[in-house]
């Protein structure tokens, strides 16, 4: 493979530490590297150093002289002036660009729903990062640097990029290298894996869930973390063990040896234990949307909009539920609708007796009025000793568990980063002790070690859980089911998935640079039935009515099943086994909705539906 960029013993020191000391690194041709490390440990250093954006204390960096970068910076480098079409394709004229199959991708897959006239001022945060991100990606650059690429894109926006980034070279060609938090993304597209710590880098072949098992078995055989850190490894180890089987089969060293290290981890959580635990700090009712509608007022074309027809939706004890959709599918609203900050203009939303919830915002604002206060000041307010999975913990303990330690937790919250007020606020609802929490997207800025701790501890909670998030990692690791926003005022099942919800969006055909949905249909000229007979298309219409019967059968039949649920839990003598039996018969149930609506889309195809 061919060289093309290196370092040789780079060093950097800030005032009070050393960043990097000595590192010596290189990329060559189909290199696809993955950054990893603690907040603060110098990842977004590194990438800087290696782009040629900031000069080292001492060491240099080498490129080969036809080498081409891209660098997708965390900061906001657009223009603000410009407009967006003008801002990711300069002066090029609409029938240059759109001419160039790779250009016409980047568009569909990033900026689709972006107003291609807007002044670049005028987007949102999300808005720019895609711009900015589609400017870099419609370029012929031999490498490739993204510094959080992912932030601020939904499940089907990182699900594209992973997609374009896959297919961009071939395998033995063009480098990539980037930093992000998002687990499931660095196993997509990443075939080595550095880590930045302790001023210096080590290499790791394969993506995260290769590292993951490298770095525990280098634990184990040195001895060098201590044992706190080991068990968090080892209990990340065992959910990528149980998970999909594409996650273990990536790494190329002995899975025998992962196994026997992992002997003696626990499932990540006992569902049925923690049910019972819900059951009784909540009774039978949680909170409950019945018929709920909510419509948004008109806006200045005097166009209004309907964010949710007719939903319905029961939290059960203990239930731990995932949301996907797109930005502005209602969302975080939903999780408003929930905890009654916002009130329906239809239906409504029933709240038991018992329930106490929490709400971790994605601004984090309510540290605010806490600034001068103390991280540790702020955990002992509200308790000094905890229970934490049947163990007694100090305050002091618990907050070095999320990754302060003893020093960082004298620090005024006003000079914590980003990711750590997310860190001390979501810590702090928890020791309140709600039994309904709610996170709305709580990855945001927070690394990879961090986010590990963090689903330790969820892991742990014996409450209804609601998650918001575009981290797919994330969602199947700590939720046990997930739902859709599709867009459309609906609320959909996801029995298979996200890689379900992804299905169902792709099947509206891909978006175009206008944000209209071009019909895959109609792409070849011939019409939504292309070549089918009429005889065919009869039988297609046959099948799609009787698919269409089925699954109103199945959904009358889940009603009852949910109803029997909530029947079983309301009683004094709960049946937990009868529940659990309900349940399994009700996730076979939605298994079930899963199939035929795959085999409707498929007939839906046929008559161009």
């Amino acid at each position: 493979m061919a060289h093309l960029l290196g370092a040789e013993n780079l060093s950097v020191a800030f005032v009070t530490r050393t960043i990097l000391d000595g590192v010596s690194l290189g990329l060559e041709d189909g290199d696809r590297i993955g950054v990893v490390g603690r907040n603060g440990d110098g990842k977004s250093t590194l990438m800087r150093l290696l782009a040629q954006r900031q000069k080292p204390d001492s060491g240099r960096v080498t490129r080969r002289r036809d080498v081409s970068v891209g660098y997708l910076d965390q900061t906001d480098v657009l223009d603000g002036a410009l407009e967006v079409g003008e801002a990711i394709v300069g002066d090029q004229a609409d029938h240059e660009w759109a001419s160039n199959p790779k250009i016409r991708d980047v568009m569909g897959g990033l900026v689709s729903e972006v107003d291609w006239h807007a002044k670049v001022s005028s987007l949102s945060g999300g808005q720019k990062r895609r711009v900015a991100l589609a400017k870099l990606l419609i370029g012929d650059d031999d490498v490739i640097m993204l510094d959080e690429p992912t932030n601020h894109l939904d499940v089907e926006g990182v699900a594209w990029l992973a997609r374009h980034l896959r297919q961009r070279w071939r395998p033995t060609e063009g480098g990539l290298l980037v930093v992000t938090h998002d687990r499931w993304f660095l196993d997509e597209i990443c075939n080595h894996t550095w880590e930045v710590h302790d001023a210096v880098v080590d290499d790791f072949d394969g993506g995260y869930a290769a590292y993951v098992l490298a770095r525990a078995e280098r634990d184990r055989m040195n001895s060098v973390i201590e044992s706190k850190r080991v068990q968090l490894v080892k209990k990340e180890l065992a959910w990528l063990r149980r998970g999909a089987p594409a996650r273990t089969a990536k790494p190329k060293f002995r899975i025998e040896a992962a196994n026997e290290l992992i002997a003696d981890v626990p499932e990540p959580r006992d569902s049925l234990a923690l049910s019972k635990m819900a059951m009784s700090r909540l009774g039978k009712d949680v909170l409950d949307l019945e018929g709920v509608s909510l419509s948004l007022p008109a806006d200045e074309d005097g166009a209004g909009r309907t964010l949710f027809h007719d939903v319905t939706l029961r939290l059960a004890p203990g239930q731990r539920l995932g949301l996907v959709g797109v930005n502005g599918s209602g969302k975080t609203t939903l999780l408003h609708l929930l905890n009654g900050d916002v009130l329906p203009t239809g239906g409504k939303v029933k709240r038991g007796k018992t329930v106490q919830t929490a709400v971790l915002s994605q601004e984090v604002l309510e540290l605010d009025e806490l600034g001068s206060s103390r991280v540790i000041e702020v955990i002992e307010a509200e308790k000094r000793v905890f229970s934490v999975g049947g163990k007694e913990v100090s305050a002091s303990q618990l907050v070095e568990q999320l990754g302060f330690t003893n020093e960082k937790q004298w620090t005024r919250v006003s000079e914590l980063s980003g990711g750590e007020r997310r860190r001390l606020q979501l810590l702090r609802l928890l020791v309140g002790e709600p039994n309904v929490l709610m996170l709305d997207e709580p990855t945001n800025d927070l690394d990879t070690d961090t986010l590990s701790a963090i689903e330790d501890v969820l892991d742990g909670w014996p409450g209804t859980l609601v998650v918001v998030s575009h981290d797919r990692y994330l969602l199947e690791r700590v939720t046990d089911s997930q739902m859709a926003l599709l867009g459309d005022g609906r609320l959909r099942d996801l029995p298979g998935g996200v890689d379900q919800y992804l299905e169902l969006r792709n099947a509206a055909g891909p978006m175009t640079a206008t944000g209209s949905a071009a019909s895959p249909a109609n792409s070849g000229g011939s019409g939504g039935t292309g070549g089918s007979s009429e005889a065919e298309l009869r039988q297609a219409r046959k099948d799609l009515t009787r698919i269409e019967r089925q699954i109103t059968k199945v959904d009358a039949q889940k009603g009852k099943l949910q109803q029997q649920m909530h029947d079983a839990g309301s009683r004094a003598d709960v049946d937990f086994d009868q529940i659990a039996d309900l349940n399994s018969k009700l996730q076979a149930l939605q298994e079930e909705t899963g199939e035929l609506e795959e085999q409707w889309m498929a007939t839906a195809e046929i008559l161009g539906e």
